[in-house]
């Protein structure tokens, strides 16, 4: 059986390496000449990056919740800062926004399954 740990350990760094990518995408998919796609996804992905590591470092629960904060942003950002039509853009940050909110759910349904602790 996997341990809470383990779910922990796999959803946190799941959403360093997606932070990861995020920043990397306009490079990757040829919109780093789009300024406001690009440094959104600069951004974001650098901010869901670092939380990430803070998940690690053992703050999980409430890097899951900005992490879940920064993947649904993330989704809907191409809309609500007009670069919607910019295909690549568009879908780096959905897809990869989906998935870092996807990991952060992940990461607080597990938190509220886990059996509580008990201190001596």
């Amino acid at each position: 059986m996997t341990s809470h740990k383990d779910i922990k350990t796999v959803t946190a760094g799941s959403q360093l390496v997606l932070g990861l990518l995020l920043f990397a995408a306009p490079w990757v998919a040829g919109f780093a000449t789009e300024q406001t796609a690009a440094w959104t996804a600069w951004a974001s992905g650098m901010l869901i990056a670092i939380v990430g590591m803070v998940a690690l470092a053992g703050q999980a629960y409430a890097a899951a919740w900005a992490n879940l904060v920064l993947g649904l942003w993330a989704v809907a950002v191409p809309w609500l800062l007009g670069f919607a039509m910019l295909q690549p853009a568009m879908w780096s940050h959905v897809v990869l926004g989906a998935l870092v909110a996807l990991a952060a759910a992940a990461e607080l349904w597990a938190e509220h399954q886990a059996p509580p602790q008990v201190h001596a």
